[in-house]
């Protein structure tokens, strides 16, 4: 496909909007071409196409002012499925979307089978186009905002999970939600469904779908759980959904067992950093939602001194203070950020010790240690987005690391 004598509009200058930018360069002719970062003041009208990156709203009144005088709204995401020769292997979810996709990228790869990794995690898309064959298979993390306005749906669509997230950028969690319906509802009757038939969410999700559906379940491992690397029960549900979707594609079991037993996790999701005078730290800074930081607290028996807190994302974190309250094994708590005190209402009832007030992460790792005793383990998994004291999760999960390893 190519863009000839096209007025087009960009919006973002990150990773995302500059993959579309580099396509353009190559796949168009007699464009002008604008990128934005901001477009309050844009009259986005007046293009042909607007490409709208993940961090602007679809639903903006600048982008539906442009809409209803006929330009055409696309991604990079929706240029992708539309252009790409492979089948591809899109997984979304509320938690766990970049293990489940690297892990069946893995286990595809150890089978001999072309694969790449892109979407939210790995390569920008639209630089593997020139590369894909229709023998390949491309394994996709796929956002809500990337899923907001696709018109087509993947070969083998995963949905690990549902509830409620980003909230701060959609209306509510039902729009939230109607956006992760684009997964399987553009699917054929050729393709696969995984979902995930522990939650009632997704059981309705499968009723949107034509495709055959494969229904996966942690209950239902056949595996040797003891052999397994990643903690925590959400991991088994990951991994349930990897082997599911690996096996449609044709990995055999032998290949799929073996992938998993070796599989590591990511970083920054309950990435183990190191062990200090008896007292295991691990680093969970992809934890932005209070399901996820829930996950974290039952991945762990060993008594827990827990870090939490950071920017807002709109989120409830009212369940959150109940497993707090409940989890035996949690002993202290400590809460940074602008959401310490939303969170420290929430764990009203939490009868162990509490430390607020600690600025930069060099003393927030020194208190955990101070307050943690040998047998024990520090969890960073704020429940929280960053960007009150930290550039990003990596960049918080880095710090954490750092001030760690340098105990």
């Amino acid at each position: 496909m190519r863009f000839i004598d096209k007025k087009i509009a960009i919006l973002g200058s990150g990773e995302e909007g500059r993959d579309v930018l580099d396509w353009l360069k190559t796949n168009s002719h007699g464009c002008r071409i604008k990128v934005f970062d901001k477009i309050k003041t844009a009259n986005l009208a007046g293009f042909d196409i607007v490409f709208r990156s993940p961090g602007f709203y679809r639903y903006s009144p600048m982008i539906i002012k442009a809409e209803k005088a006929g330009v055409v709204i696309s991604s990079a995401t929706k240029l992708f499925f539309d252009l790409c020769p492979s089948k591809i292997i899109g997984v979304t979810g509320t938690k766990g979307k970049g293990t489940t996709t690297t892990l069946i990228y893995e286990i595809l790869k150890s089978s001999g089978k072309k694969t790449y990794l892109a979407g939210n995690i790995g390569k920008p898309m639209l630089k593997l186009l020139s590369k894909l064959k229709a023998s390949d298979w491309v394994c996709l993390e796929l956002s809500s905002f990337q899923l907001h306005d696709l018109t087509s749906s993947p070969h083998i669509a995963v949905v690990l999970n549902v509830t409620s997230e980003h909230l701060d950028v959609h209306k509510d969690a039902k729009e939230y939600r109607l956006a992760k319906t684009n997964i399987v509802r553009h699917q054929k009757t050729s393709d696969y469904a995984v979902v995930n038939a522990d939650y009632k969410t997704t059981k309705k999700l499968a009723g949107l779908t034509p495709a055959k559906i494969h229904w996966f379940s942690r209950k239902r491992l056949n595996l040797d759980i003891t052999r397994v690397r990643l903690r925590g029960e959400h991991n088994l549900e990951n991994i349930a959904a990897a082997m599911t979707a690996a096996e449609l594609a044709g990995a055999t079991h032998e290949d799929i067992i073996k992938t998993v037993y070796r599989f590591k996790g990511l970083e920054h999701r309950l990435e183990r950093v190191k062990t200090v005078d008896g007292v295991t730290f691990y680093n969970d800074s992809f934890s932005t939602t209070p399901e996820t930081a829930m996950a974290a607290i039952k991945s762990f028996s060993e008594p827990m001194t827990l870090i939490l807190g950071g920017s807002d994302k709109g989120s409830d974190y009212r369940q959150l203070g109940k497993v707090i309250a409940r989890s035996k094994h949690l002993t202290n708590l400590i809460l940074i950020g602008k959401m310490a005190g939303k969170i420290r209402a929430a764990a009203r009832n939490f009868p162990g010790k509490i430390v607020t007030g600690l600025k930069d992460m060099e003393t927030i790792v020194k208190a955990a240690g101070q307050i943690s005793f040998p047998g024990s383990v520090v969890v960073l998994s704020p429940a929280c987005a960053s960007f009150d004291m930290f550039l990003n999760y990596k960049d918080r999960g880095e710090q954490f690391k750092f001030w760690v390893k340098k105990l």
